[in-house]
C-alpha cells in the first residue's frame, strides 16, 4: 500500500506490508558532488535489506537551499513532479533509470547552475512503525566550465614521416592544474603518474615514448623512432578532476584532434645469380645485391636448400663477407652433392633506436638461385669368383667378390657388398632372388630371412678380406643350396655431417653351385650261421652293409623283433630290442626282461658287419628278427648327418617242440547281477599234449575289462597275478573292490565286491604260461588270451522305488484324512432335511 490506498472492509491492512519493510536503508553517494556546466550529472540511490515486494519504488525532491524540497521524479505517480521539472522530463534533460529492484539512477544531462542544490531520494511507505532509514540526501555543486583545450596548431597537421624516424605532438589546455592528456599511448594521472597503453609497454620502458610538459599549458608527446604501426590520426584528451574531502572526483573530460600521421614505406630489393654450376670438391660463391632508398644499418644473409631440407647457416664450410655496404658475398667450401639446391638472400634493414637499441624498419628476400654440383661417379667392376666348389653334399662352398678396374676413386668412397641367391629353374619359370646377407654404409650386416638362423648356427660365414674384396662360405652345403650365386657392390659416398650416402650399385655376373646327384643306395644282409637249435641255446646273426654314393660312411645299427602272426598279445608287433650307433656306443632298447639283462649283445665285426647274439633262448622269443642300419655322413668337427636307412632280410626263430599246448577260458555263474551283488569271474586254464608235474608249470594271470557293448573300446587293465603269487590291482575312480586270488592250480578267480553300474562290460583274461625244461631253467611261452564274457549290471526297481513309495502312500494317508475332518465339520453344521427321492435322480447338492 501506498499513498492513496484505501481501507477493505474498514479493516487496516498495513501491519503485514510493514513487517516486509523492516529495517530498510536507502543510501545516495556520500560527501558532495562536484559537476561542471555542461556536463552530465548521475546520482545512484538503492534500499538496502529490502525484504519488500518485486520492485522497490523512489521519489526524488531538491532544495536548492537544503530546507524546502521540492518533488523532482518519481518512479510510480506521473504527477509528482513540480511544474518546473516536467518539461525537463518531458524533453528527457532529467530521467530515472530503474537498475535493480532495489536501485535507480537520476540523470541530468547538460547540467546548469540552477542544478546545484541538495537532492533527496526516498521511499515512500505506509508503515505503522517506522524501522530504518527510508530517505537520504547528497549535495550537489556546479562549477563553471574553466577548461579550454585545442592543437598546438591550427588546423592539426599532417605528418609524413618515414618508418624509423621521431616525431612530436602538442595539445594546450588553460589551466595545468585540471589534469592529464589521457589517451592509449600514454597517460599522466591526476596523481601524476605515467601508464602506457596496451602495445606501448616496452616502448614506453626503452624511452622510445615520453611524454611532458612544455610550459604551463601545453603536453608534448615524443617518440623517437616511427613504427609502421603508428599511422593514423591522433587525439589529446584532457580530464578534470577535483579533490573533496581528500577524495578525487573527475568533473569533466574534452578532447581535440591533434595531427594526422603518414608513415611512408621503405624501399628495399635483393638479388643472387641464378643458374650456377659448380664442380664437386670446388667453392661456391654466390653474390647478394641490395637496393634501397635509405642508408644500410644492419644486415641478415642466410642460405637454404628446400628440397632437402638443409641450413649452412652455422656449417663450418659455410663463409659470409661484406664487400661493400649494398653487397655480401657466401662462400661454400669443397662442395659435395648434398650443396646443390636453391639459394636465396634474406635481407634486413636495421636503424638505430632509443638508448643505442636497434629496430628492424624492412626485410626482403631475394628469388631462389638454382646451384647444382657435378661430380663424377667411381667406375669399376665387380668380379665373382668360386674358390671352392663342393663335390658331394656337405662339402664347403666358397665365394670370392672383387672390386676390378677401379676408376675415378677418392678417399671419401667405401664399398659394401649384398650377396643374393636364385634358385635353377626351367627357362620358361618365373626365378625370384632371395637375399642372403647385405652390408650397409657403416659396415653393419644384415641377414635375410633364408640365411639368418644358419649364418647364427656358424653354417654361412660372411667376411671382409680387403677393401675391394668380399668373401662367402657355406661350411656344409646341401641339395638345397644348389643354385646361382651373385653379389651386389655398392659405393658409399661421405657427406657433409660425415653419414654416408649410397651413390651406385654393380651387380656381378652368377656363379652356379651344381654338382651330379646320385640317390644313396644302402644294402643290408642278414644270415643266420647256426641255423638249428633248441630252446636254451645261444642265437646268433650276422649283418653285412654295403654303401653307394655315401661319403665316409658311418653306420648304426638296431635290432627287431616282430612276433608271429600266431600271438595273440600282440600280432605282427615289432619291438627294438637292442642298437649301436655310429660311435660304437650300445644301448638296450625295450629288452625289459630283468633276469636276462645281459642275455643280448651286439658288436662290430668290422666296419661294415655287425654281430647279434642271444642267450638262453625261451619260447617266447620266436619270430622275425632284422638289421635296421643307418649311415651317416659326417659334417663338420663331431657333427653328423643322416645319409640313408635301410632294413635287413628276415631270420626267423622258430622252436620246434611238442610239449604242451594250454588254453584259457573264462566262466561266471553270475554274468547278471544287481547293483551291489558280487560278480565271480573264473578264469581255466587247460593243458593238451604232454602232462607235465604241477611244479614244473607257473602262470602270469592278468584281467581286463573292456566297458562297452563290443570290443570297440581299448581294454582297461584290472588286476594281475605273476607266477610268484605276487598280486597288482589298478586303481579305479568307482566305488567296487577287485580282488584276485588262485583257487588251484588252473583256476584263478575274480571277484568284484559292491558292484557299480560302471562294472558292466566284456571280462577276458590274459594267462602266460611258464614250464621248466630238464635242464632246470624256466622257459617263457607264448601269451594266450581267453574269449570275452559279457557282465550286466542291473538296478534293483524295488529298493529303488521303496522309499519314495512309502512316502506318497504316507502323504496321500494324511491328505485324505484331513479332507474328511474338514468334510465332516461342514457337514454337521448345517443340517439339511429332505423328502425322499427315486434312486434314480440326481443327489441333492448338499452331498456334493
Amino acid at each position: 500500500l501506498g499513498r492513496g490506498s484505501s481501507i477493505i472492509n474498514d479493516l487496516p491492512v498495513l501491519s503485514c506490508f510493514a513487517a516486509l519493510c523492516r529495517g530498510r536503508v536507502v543510501r545516495v553517494p556520500a560527501g558532495t558532488l562536484v559537476r561542471v556546466v555542461g556536463t552530465e550529472l548521475v546520482i545512484p540511490c538503492n534500499v538496502s535489506d529490502y525484504d519488500g515486494p518485486s520492485e522497490q519504488n523512489f521519489d526524488w525532491s531538491f532544495s536548492s537551499s537544503g530546507s524546502s524540497f521540492v518533488e523532482l521524479a518519481s518512479t510510480w505517480e506521473v504527477g509528482f513532479p513540480a511544474q518546473l521539472y516536467r518539461e525537463r522530463l518531458q524533453r528527457g534533460e532529467i530521467q530515472l533509470r530503474r537498475t535493480a529492484n532495489d536501485a535507480v539512477e537520476l540523470h541530468i544531462k547538460n547540467v546548469q547552475p540552477s542544478d546545484q542544490g541538495h537532492y533527496k531520494c526516498s521511499t515512500p511507505s505506509t508503515d505503522a512503525t517506522v524501522q530504518g532509514n527510508y530517505e537520504d540526501t547528497v549535495q550537489v555543486k556546479v562549477l563553471a566550465d574553466a577548461l579550454h583545450l585545442g592543437p598546438s596548431a591550427r588546423p592539426p597537421p599532417s605528418l609524413s614521416l618515414r618508418e624509423g624516424e621521431p616525431f612530436e605532438l602538442r595539445c594546450v589546455a588553460s589551466t595545468l592544474h585540471r589534469g592529464p592528456s589521457r589517451r592509449n599511448i600514454l597517460a599522466l594521472t591526476h596523481e601524476g603518474r605515467f601508464h602506457p597503453g596496451p602495445g606501448y609497454e616496452q616502448r614506453y620502458h626503452s624511452g622510445d615514448v615520453r611524454f611532458d610538459t612544455v610550459g604551463s599549458d601545453s603536453y608534448r608527446l615524443l617518440v623517437s623512432r616511427a613504427l609502421s604501426a603508428d599511422q593514423g590520426s591522433y587525439r589529446c584528451v584532457v580530464s578534470e578532476w577535483i579533490a573533496d574531502q581528500g577524495n578525487w572526483q573527475e568533473i569533466q573530460e574534452k578532447a581535440v584532434e591533434v595531427a594526422t600521421l603518414v608513415i611512408q614505406p621503405t624501399v628495399l630489393r635483393a638479388a643472387v645469380a641464378r643458374n650456377l654450376s659448380v664442380p664437386e670438391g670446388k667453392d661456391l660463391d654466390l653474390s647478394c645485391n641490395i637496393t634501397t632508398d635509405r642508408v644500410v644499418l644492419g644486415y641478415c644473409y642466410g642460405v637454404s636448400n628446400p628440397s632437402l631440407g638443409l641450413s649452412y647457416r652455422d656449417s663450418p664450410h659455410v663463409a659470409l663477407s661484406h664487400v661493400d655496404a649494398r653487397s655480401y658475398h657466401l662462400l661454400v667450401r669443397d662442395v659435395s652433392k648434398e650443396n646443390s639446391g636453391y639459394y636465396f638472400c634474406h635481407v634486413a634493414l636495421w636503424v638505430p633506436g632509443h638508448n643505442r637499441s636497434w629496430h628492424k624498419v624492412a626485410e626482403t628476400m631475394s628469388a631462389p638461385a638454382s646451384v647444382g654440383v657435378t661430380w663424377l661417379e667411381p667406375d669399376y667392376q665387380v668380379y665373382l669368383n668360386a674358390s671352392k666348389v663342393p663335390g658331394f653334399s656337405d662339402e664347403p662352398t666358397e665365394l670370392e667378390c672383387r672390386v676390378v678396374d677401379l676408376k675415378n676413386a677418392e678417399a671419401n668412397i667405401r664399398f659394401t657388398v649384398s650377396w643374393y641367391y636364385r634358385m635353377n629353374r626351367r627357362s620358361d619359370d618365373v626365378v625370384t632372388s632371395e637375399l642372403l646377407a647385405v652390408m650397409d654404409g657403416d659396415w653393419t650386416l644384415r641377414y635375410g630371412e633364408r640365411s639368418k638362423q644358419r649364418a647364427q648356427d656358424g653354417e654361412f660365414i660372411f667376411s671382409k678380406e680387403h677393401a675391394d674384396t668380399f668373401n662367402f662360405r657355406i661350411q656344409r652345403t646341401t641339395e638345397e643350396d644348389r643354385g646361382n650365386y651373385y653379389c651386389v657392390v655398392s659405393a658409399w659416398t661421405k657427406q657433409r655431417n660425415n653419414s654416408w650416402a649410397k651413390s651406385k650399385d654393380i651387380f656381378s655376373k652368377p656363379v652356379n653351385i651344381f654338382w651330379v646327384s646320385e640317390d644313396s643306395v644302402l644294402v643290408v644282409k642278414a644270415r643266420q650261421p647256426k641255423p638249428f637249435f633248441a630252446a636254451g641255446n645261444t642265437f646268433e646273426m650276422t649283418c653285412k652293409v654295403s654303401a653307394k654314393n655315401i661319403k665316409s660312411p658311418r653306420y648304426s645299427v638296431l635290432i627287431t623283433a616282430e612276433k608271429p602272426v600266431g600271438d595273440l598279445s600282440s600280432p605282427n608287433e615289432t619291438k627294438y630290442i637292442i642298437s649301436l650307433d655310429q660311435d660304437s656306443v650300445v644301448k638296450l632298447e625295450n629288452w625289459t626282461d630283468a633276469s636276462r639283462v645281459d642275455g643280448v649283445v651286439l658288436e662290430k665285426v668290422q666296419e661294415d658287419e655287425f654281430r647279434y647274439r642271444m642267450y638262453q633262448t625261451q619260447v617266447s622269443d620266436a619270430g622275425l628278427y632284422r638289421c635296421m642300419v643307418t649311415a651317416w655322413s659326417p659334417v663338420g668337427g663331431s657333427l653328423w648327418r643322416e645319409a640313408a636307412t635301410s632294413l635287413s632280410n628276415p631270420i626267423e626263430i622258430d622252436f620246434q617242440t611238442s610239449g604242451p599246448i594250454f588254453n584259457a577260458s573264462v566262466h561266471s555263474d553270475t554274468p547278471s547281477v544287481i547293483r551291489g551283488d558280487l560278480i565271480k569271474l573264473f578264469c581255466i586254464i587247460t593243458v593238451e599234449g604232454a602232462v607235465l608235474d604241477p611244479d614244473d608249470m607257473a602262470f602270469d594271470v592278468s584281467w581286463f575289462a573292456v566297458h562297452s557293448f563290443g570290443l570297440d573300446k581299448a581294454p582297461v587293465l584290472l588286476s594281475s597275478l605273476d607266477r610268484k603269487g605276487i598280486v597288482t590291482t589298478a586303481r579305479r575312480d568307482w566305488k567296487s573292490d577287485l580282488s584276485l586270488e588262485r583257487v588251484s592250480v588252473l583256476e584263478f578267480l575274480l571277484q568284484v565286491h559292491g558292484s557299480e553300474d560302471q562294472d558292466f562290460g566284456n571280462y577276458y583274461c590274459s594267462v602266460t604260461p611258464w614250464v621248466k625244461s630238464p635242464t632246470g631253467s624256466w622257459q617263457r611261452e607264448a601269451e594266450i588270451h581267453s574269449k570275452p564274457i559279457f557282465i550286466t549290471v542291473k538296478m534293483d526297481v524295488l529298493n529303488a522305488f521303496k522309499y519314495p513309495l512309502l512316502i506318497g502312500v504316507g502323504l496321500s494317508t494324511v491328505i485324505g484324512l484331513l479332507s474328511c475332518l474338514i468334510g465332516s465339520h461342514w457337514c454337521c453344521k448345517k443340517e439339511v432335511q429332505e423328502t425322499r427321492r427315486e434312486r434314480r435322480r440326481l443327489m441333492s447338492m448338499e452331498m456334493d
